[in-house]
């Protein structure tokens, strides 16, 4: 135990320096990112890119921060499947001892138990190894209670530390929920622990290896290069074929490399497999475990696949964040036309002459009266100004019931274009998937309640103007006597008919509507206050009108713009950025360690110089022998101080130290334990080319050796040639 005490972390380890280090930073900044990151509108891809940022984040706060700053952490093997697969029974049979309770209501459900070796304690005990899981101290073996869990929270998420020297040093088990789990917070517990893995062992049965819900998370797998292997669990005679089809569809989806480990249906009266059937899987880890080289490999494998996949995501979610501020755009220009829309329609009603017809006309009509006013305006505009004086000293008349008429009039035009405009907007965005979304339970679909109201305190409002730019006028000339004799409310009245007649310089005469009753008004007004004068003051009520009506309509636009001002959309350039300083950090931190494997590769030329450069690949110079540098067709036994996993030594001596990581046929080689006591190496198959051939070819051949195996090709050893 002495030579393993080296391995033991220092209280500060975990120091990031050098390339690594502007690694790391460049990471920090990608999350800082991606915290910010806000996708509020359900634009097309927007779910599934709220969940890439969140997968993106659990995978950065849970393995690659801690991994890069742990860099002499364990080994992390997540051990997931399907609900009863077996895993907890795998992870039992190769301790020898019961750490997991088998079951579908298994504790694990909601406490997954990490097995660690007693000396690796010190990793798992804070937060540097999936810090966002509660740690619950102790073990699951026989002898505890049934209940368990109850010093934690009823589905908290936490991680049960269960230490167990039958695990060698530098490699940690994990038996995670069920990945197809009837709990949705288990699901998502068991992907965020798969992500968090640094080697996924995956286990299935020959009766589901092919379901949806595993395959998901494998092509998951495949796509960021993680280092995977499989067990397929319960494996009857007879059905060997099963086991070749998931050997085919692994290669055929990206996983070639992956090892697959057939285990024989049976479990003792103490629960646990056979030695000779979890033999493989056994030596497979054990060996891992006892070499340095190979778990930095592993871990740098994977943590690479997972840097470039964090990358890409970013750019990725980059882009989900343009289409949110595109969506925006969109939804608010769908508001914009709508209302704009809408003061088209009220200054169309309110300058064509329409506002003079009806109530408005009858009512103007008592004011002013059709018959002698009327015939001296057509005789002759020198002779207004007396008939004007004449009839209004003579008549004088309130013209309340104008004003009423006006204001109910253009308080239905109003209405009726606000209206119009909030189901046009509301129609846009219930078609819009982004803007759906805002609609529920907000009753958009008309205008505001309070409307109608505004409206006429609005109208009210702008007659007052009117009025006040008649008494301004007046004020300003000789003649105020005479324009105070005519009554400023009757000129106000006028000056509100010429308004609702002019656009765009035109006035009552040039557009001639209503049976001269601008034409009348016009005449009024010159008479008191002269042409120009009239022109400016029809030009001027009628911007204050124009104003009073765009300030109602853009508060009730404001129901829906409001929705968006209080989104927090940054779009997607500053995340762009940080995502491709991690790929140029990245690249430049592979160069700088490929470079240093080429120097320490050259340095040990002349003695293993092969084996010396691959272990500098691996970062880890001086490890001992990996498991492919074993030779074929002798007995291999676990090198001095290397703990055995339970049925890895039985498993060495009945397959002649052929096997598991040594030289794996075509592809990721496929072991049987039911067929290890046959003495034919574990495999079955006709040669290394066989298409799903198990174990190893039987060949004495250096080069065929060299070409085979899955360390042989993680270290860099392999002859892809």
């Amino acid at each position: 135990m002495g030579a393993m005490a080296d391995d033991t972390p220092p209280p500060a380890a975990g120091a990031v320096t050098g390339a690594d280090a502007a690694l790391a930073d460049a990471l920090d900044r990608l999350r800082a990112r991606l915290r910010d990151l806000a996708l509020p509108l359900d634009a097309p891809g927007a779910a599934q890119a709220r969940g890439d940022r969140r997968a993106a984040l659990d995978q950065l706060d849970d393995y690659l921060l801690p991994r890069l700053r742990s860099a002499g952490a364990p080994l992390l093997v997540v051990v997931g499947g399907s609900t009863g697969a077996g895993k907890s029974t795998l992870v039992n049979s190769l301790l020898g001892e019961r750490v997991s309770d088998p079951g579908v209501l298994r504790p694990t459900t909601r406490s997954p138990v990490l097995v660690h070796h007693p000396l690796d304690a010190g990793w798992f005990a804070g937060d540097r190894v999936l810090p966002g899981l509660a740690r619950l101290a102790g073990d699951r073996g026989a002898g505890a209670d049934a209940g368990g869990g109850a010093d934690a929270e009823p589905g908290a998420a936490a991680v049960r530390l269960a230490p167990s020297p039958a695990l060698p040093r530098g490699l940690a088990l994990l038996d995670a929920p069920d990945v197809d789990s009837v709990e949705e917070a288990n699901r998502r517990l068991a992907a965020q622990l798969l992500a968090a893995a640094d080697l996924w062992l995956f286990v299935t049965t020959a009766a589901r290896y092919a379901d949806a819900v595993p395959w998901d998370l494998l092509h998951t797998a495949a796509e960021r290069h993680a280092q995977v292997a499989l067990v397929v669990d319960r494996v009857d005679p007879g059905s060997e074929a099963a086991v070749e089809d998931l050997r085919r569809m692994l290669d055929a989806n990206g996983l070639a490399g992956a090892p697959l480990f057939a285990v024989a249906e049976g479990v003792g009266a103490d629960g646990m497999l056979p030695e000779d059937a979890v033999g493989p899987v056994a030596a497979w880890l054990s060996d891992l475990g006892g070499d340095a080289a190979a778990r930095r490999a592993v871990a740098v494998a994977t943590r690479d696949g997972v840097v470039d996949d964090l990358a890409g995501r970013g750019l990725a979610l980059a882009r989900a964040a343009d289409e949110q501020v595109v969506a925006a755009a969109r939804l608010r220009d769908a508001v914009g036309r709508a209302y704009a829309e809408a003061a088209a329609q009220v200054g169309a009603a309110t300058s064509d002459g329409a506002m003079l017809r009806g109530e408005v006309l009858a009512r103007w009509q008592e004011l002013v009266g059709t018959g002698d006013l009327l015939r001296s305006v057509e005789r002759g505009v020198g002779r207004v100004r007396d008939a004007v004086v004449g009839f209004l000293r003579g008549r004088p008349a309130a013209p309340a019931p104008v004003e009423q008429a006006i204001a109910h009039g253009l308080a239905a035009v109003v209405l009726d274009a606000a209206d119009a405009a909030a189901e046009r907007t509301h129609a846009a965005w219930r078609g819009d998937p982004s803007g759906a979304g805002l609609l529920p339970d907000l009753g958009l679909s008309r205008s505001s309640a309070t409307l109608r109201a505004d409206v006429d305190r609005e109208i009210r409002a702008w007659q007052a103007d009117v009025l006040a730019l008649v008494g301004e006028q007046g004020a300003q000339r000789r003649g105020t006597a005479r324009a105070l004799s005519f009554g400023v409310n009757a000129l106000g009245v006028s000056l509100m008919v010429l308004a609702f007649a002019s656009t765009g310089g035109l006035t009552g005469v040039e557009v001639g509507i209503a049976g001269g009753t601008a034409v009348v008004a016009q005449k009024l007004l010159e008479a008191v206050f002269g042409d120009d004068a009239v022109r400016r003051l029809t030009a001027e009520a009628r911007e204050r009108l124009d104003a009073r009506v765009r300030g109602l309509l853009a508060g009730e636009a404001a129901r829906y713009t409001a929705q968006l001002d209080a989104l927090v959309l940054t779009g997607g350039e500053a995340l762009r950025g940080a995502a491709t300083a991690v790929a140029d950090a990245a690249r430049a931190e592979r160069a700088g360690r490929a470079a240093g494997a080429t120097g320490a590769g050259a340095a040990g030329s002349g003695a293993g110089g092969a084996g010396a450069a691959g272990a500098a690949g691996a970062g880890a110079a001086g490890a001992r022998p990996g498991p492919g540098d074993a030779a074929v067709g002798g007995t291999t036994a676990a090198p001095a101080g290397t703990t055995s996993l339970r049925g890895a030594d039985r498993w060495r001596a009945v397959s002649g130290g052929a096997g598991p990581g040594r030289a794996p046929g075509a592809g990721g080689g496929t072991w049987s334990g039911a067929s290890a006591s046959a003495g034919a190496g574990g495999r079955t198959g006709e040669g290394p080319d066989a298409p799903g051939g198990f174990g190893t070819p039987g060949t004495d051949d250096p080069g065929d050796r060299l070409r085979g195996g899955f360390w042989r090709r993680l270290l860099g050893r392999e002859d892809r040639g």
